[in-house]
């Protein structure tokens, strides 16, 4: 059954020193907002509601329904629940989407949530074709078993900020709310906008996490071929590598979380958010091309530059992308608008299969052409396809259509006969 019309219901939070509440729930995040944990000391967990068919009832107030016939799983296999809903209801989302805008303006808290939905959908590997097996954005990050990760270090954080918008909007998924919250980061910090879609399936226990080592390393012996190594089992090709590694023009890196960087600079010393760490670029909240043009001058001892950093101007491929983004910053907004999308799609389960989109600006209406006759009075000019709509209109207004022709004037064919028979007529006296 669809997340959105799940029996189970999330649990108020509570600190739960990494323990669970019975070893035959899953454990799900627990969080206090106002509590400092580390990874280790988080879980989750759901309580059931009292009933599967309260749950599909409730799915029949969504708007974004769909009909199909399905039967309980609560042992009782005679009741037929008439409706199946998507993974997220779309209304939630959007208004997810302006708590999450409301939280970045107060916490500052971009990067670490561009990060969060990259580490949910990186760990896809497009050699394993079943789910949830292979990997990728099915919010299994959530997880303590998968926070616990290396990779994962300080990702407890970004989940704390957004676990009450999950317990606001509980018709949404994990999965989609990583999403959701990655790309809103980048299009608030300035970015491109991410043509995202919407409707990833959670997977429902720790056990289907991925096994650790999944993520790329910062500072592995040959970096070019790690990173090929990393992004090529996702599918991802090197221009989409190093598309994606612009988005470290926002950001720090912490030494005690990931073992780089210096503790403070002049650049994060007073924050904004938490002080400290070495950043990238010296305007960290804000996404541009600088991420490419300081890697290539490396003018600044304050500004990072970690071994896969570099690696993008000393490889031939990626030196091409990498010269070309910092030069063109529409170029680089484009194509990595069209990698953070591709990403963030690696390994989900879609329902609807298609998945949808929660963008619902109305289309430019098309302009009119002006009709100009000279354009159309002489020489072997193709007539342009709004010409030929309104040709065909004034066609079709007086009866006709490709599959009937218009309907014949008698009185001018009895003319044209008669015509044709006094041709004759004197053809044949001469």
């Amino acid at each position: 059954m669809a997340a959105n019309c799940s029996s189970l219901t999330p649990s108020p939070m509570a600190l739960s020193g990494g323990s669970a509440t019975s070893s035959a729930t899953p454990r799900l995040l627990s969080l206090s907002p106002t509590t400092t944990a580390r990874p280790s000391s988080l879980s989750f967990h759901f309580l059931s509601s009292s009933s599967s068919v309260a749950a599909s009832l409730k799915c029949l107030k969504l708007s974004h329904q769909k009909r199909t016939k399905l039967y309980s799983s609560g042992g009782d296999f005679g009741a037929v629940v008439t409706t199946k809903c998507f993974a997220s209801n779309p209304d939630q989302l959007k208004s997810a989407r302006e708590d999450i805008k409301e939280l970045l303006k107060t916490t500052y808290c971009h990067p670490i949530m561009v990060r969060l939905g990259w580490h949910d959908a990186g760990t896809y590997n497009k050699n394993i074709e079943e789910w949830p097996q292979r990997g990728g954005a099915n919010g299994s990050l959530r997880f303590e078993v998968e926070q616990k990760h290396a990779a994962n270090a300080g990702l407890v954080n970004a989940l704390k900020l957004l676990q009450p918008i999950k317990d606001k909007y509980a018709t949404i998924t994990y999965a989609d709310l990583f999403q959701l919250a990655s790309a809103t980061a980048i299009e608030e910090a300035g970015g491109p906008k991410i043509p995202m879609k919407y409707g990833r399936v959670d997977v429902s226990t720790p056990d289907q996490c991925p096994e650790e080592g999944r993520l790329p390393d910062a500072g592995p012996p040959s970096p070019a071929s790690h990173l090929r190594d990393v992004f090529y089992r996702m599918g991802l090709n090197d221009k989409e590598i190093v598309a994606l590694s612009g988005a470290h023009t926002l950001g720090r890196s912490r030494p005690e979380r990931s073992g780089w960087g210096k503790p403070e600079t002049k650049y994060t010393k007073e924050g904004p958010g938490a002080p400290g760490g070495q950043s990238w670029t010296e305007k960290w909240l804000k996404f541009d091309n600088s991420y490419f043009k300081d890697i290539k001058e490396r003018r600044d001892e304050d500004l990072l530059v970690l071994p896969t950093d570099a690696a993008l101007f000393d490889d031939p491929s990626f030196k091409v992308f990498a010269e070309k983004y910092a030069e063109d910053e529409k170029a680089f907004f484009d194509d990595y608008a069209e990698a953070h999308a591709k990403l963030s799609n690696l390994g989900a389960k879609f329902d609807p299969t298609e998945g949808f989109s929660i963008n619902d600006e109305p289309a430019a209406a098309a302009v009119p052409e002006k009709f100009v006759a000279a354009k159309y009075s002489s020489g072997k000019r193709e007539l342009s396809d709004n010409m030929k709509q309104k040709i065909r209109a004034e066609y079709e207004a007086v009866g006709g259509s490709p599959d009937k022709p218009l309907q014949s004037n008698y009185f001018l064919n009895i003319i044209i006969v008669i015509a044709v028979l006094a041709l004759l007529t004197s053809l044949l006296g001469n």
